[in-house]
């Protein structure tokens, strides 16, 4: 404190000092609407911790070009995904094939056919763009797409049952999955009754026949998607459910169209007779965020044909790149090499040594490499482990090393195990290996 001020009078002295609003901000590199927003933002911060007697850095120049350079900032940019998990809701789930990034450039720099014949010169359908694909990927008679893997499910629901018709699913599948999606939820949400069947933990084909009737709309079998019973279980398989002669709205989860461990298929859904499955478009499918309706003709105009439908349409960038993906899909070789979360599963162990010795040795010391397991996320595959090399940042706490990763430029995400901050190059790209070892680094430092 300084001889002959009290505190109280320091600090009105220091409220004096403060620079007006105008002749900070035009001290500033930047437009004037911004430069203004900027030091009213930093003067009413330095304010406030006189205040209140805190001590704060007093170089406000320098907290107003900082304040500029984070709102110039992006809130969503890109991250280096160091974390291992393939499909990560958090940092937006599947990265796009090179096609389906190149469709939504396109789409996105002018006008495009989205509901537009170009032949005929008249008013076409945007679910035409997909529909042919999805036939051919899935073998179904229709399909359309809305714009997520939820709404693909209410939609459903509502079409083949609604108002005044019951929904019947198995006690042990009435899940919760990420966001708070909810079976029981979303048939309310459709306007269908909800009729439970079976326990938690076994639901056997008699006890959906002893409930259908004239109000039945559809049987719904639920895919748990992020967890998985075990031990005393009963489940009832797709082929038996449809042949109960109901309709029968299958929603398989992660959208894989070729078997990925013990994922259920789009395929086996749509051969075994369901009118309708549904399936997300970011998950295994490897796309954009989309919900696909795929199975009879009946069922698919049903759900076109629903005011829900516009409601939870698709958007074009989205059916863009939902439209590349599937293309990529016609051909199983090219989506294994092309669809990144693809690609990533089936990365060799000889693919991920190489790409993690390049890491370590880019870092330098501490990093060094181990073995580790990571999970595939996106509800999908739950128990699966995927084991190989991962890089070890060693020599710092690694709350506060991932947390300097986390503010760099670019953002680098790990994964935090055994008192270590781990880097798993199963979810690096080759051309990712330079710039994340360089973020460490200057974390480091």
């Amino acid at each position: 404190m300084e001889a002959g001020h009290p505190p109280g009078d320091r600090a009105a002295e220091r409220l004096r000092d403060l620079p007006s609003v105008e002749r900070l901000a035009a001290g500033l590199d930047a437009p004037h609407a911004r430069a203004v927003a900027a030091a009213r933002r930093v003067i009413d911060a330095r304010r406030a911790e006189l205040l209140e007697g805190r001590e704060g850095d007093a170089d406000l120049g320098a907290r107003a070009r900082a304040a500029l350079a984070a709102a110039a900032r992006p809130s969503l940019r890109p991250v280096l995904n160091a974390t291992g998990v393939i499909v990560h809701t958090n940092l937006g789930r599947a990265p796009l094939a090179r096609a389906a990034r190149d469709a939504v450039g396109r789409v996105a720099a002018g006008y495009s056919t989205l509901e537009y014949d170009a032949a005929a010169g008249t008013r076409g359908s945007r679910h035409a763009h997909v529909e042919a694909l999805l036939r051919e990927v899935s073998g179904a008679e229709a399909a359309i797409a809305v714009n997520n893997g939820a709404g693909a499910v209410l939609l459903a629901a509502a079409a083949l049952a609604g108002p005044g018709r019951s929904v019947i699913v198995s006690r042990g599948q009435l899940i919760e999955i990420g966001g708070s999606f909810r079976i029981p939820e979303v048939i309310a949400q459709s306007g269908s009754a909800l009729v439970e069947v079976g326990t938690t933990n076994r639901t056997r084909l008699d006890d959906y026949g002893r409930v259908l009737d004239e109000r039945t709309g559809a049987i719904l079998r639920a895919h748990p998607s992020n967890f998985a019973q075990s031990g005393f279980v009963e489940e009832v398989a797709i082929e038996p459910l449809c042949g109960l002669g109901a309709p029968v709205i299958d929603d398989v989860g992660s959208g894989a169209l070729a078997p990925v461990g013990d994922e259920p298929t789009v395929r086996r859904s749509v051969a075994a007779g369901a009118a309708l499955v549904c399936c997300s478009g970011d998950k295994l499918l490897g796309g954009p965020q989309a919900g696909l309706l795929v199975g009879r003709a009946d069922a698919v105009a049903r759900a076109r044909a629903h005011p829900l439908a516009r409601a939870l349409r698709i958007d074009k960038l989205s059916l863009a790149a939902l439209e590349a993906t599937l293309r990529v899909h016609t051909d199983p070789e090219e989506a294994r090499r092309e669809i990144p979360v693809l690609a990533m599963l089936a990365a060799s162990e000889q693919e991920l040594a190489a790409r993690a010795a390049a890491l370590a040795e880019a870092i330098g010391a501490p990093a060094s490499v181990r073995r580790d397991s990571a999970r595939v996320g996106g509800g999908a595959l739950p128990l699966l482990e995927l084991e190989g090399p991962v890089v070890v940042v060693g020599g710092h706490a690694p709350d506060a090393l991932a947390a300097r990763l986390r503010a760099g430029d670019p953002t680098v995400v790990g994964r935090i195990a055994r008192g270590a901050l781990l880097l798993d190059p199963r979810t690096l790209r080759d051309e990712e290996i330079g710039p994340a070892a360089d973020a460490v680094r200057a974390a480091l430092a």
